[in-house]
């Protein structure tokens, strides 16, 4: 695996981390913990974005977020889940793919010579 794509998963995941810090934090201390992951968090999302396009690094890891704290939302803090949420998220999914295969495929033009 490119070691962007790692670092968009590294920056997606620490992303659920400090989210489900929000969630949860009950004491002033806990917050120490959640902007420490914030700041983890953007240091992978700047890596990120040096190798790969900006935007399909921020289409991809806002999908992975938004996904994320709708599943963690469902699974740890009871909210439901009906089909209305499910198809938004496919369409999400959708979308977040698209993109990155559009930049895929014009990254290889690029590289071929064609614009």
């Amino acid at each position: 695996m490119n070691k962007s794509w790692f670092y968009v998963a590294m920056t997606s995941f620490f992303e659920l981390v400090w989210i489900f810090g929000f969630n949860v934090a009950s004491e002033w201390w806990h917050w120490i913990f959640i902007v420490l992951f914030i700041f983890i968090d953007f240091h992978y999302l700047t890596l990120a974005c040096k190798d790969l396009p900006t935007g399909t690094v921020y289409a991809t890891f806002a999908g992975i977020g938004t996904v994320g704290t709708a599943l963690m939302d469902v699974f740890f803090f009871e909210q439901s889940l009906n089909m209305s949420k499910i198809i938004f998220i496919l369409i999400l999914l959708v979308g977040v793919i698209g993109l990155n295969l559009v930049d895929a495929i014009e990254e290889k033009k690029t590289k071929k010579g064609i614009v």
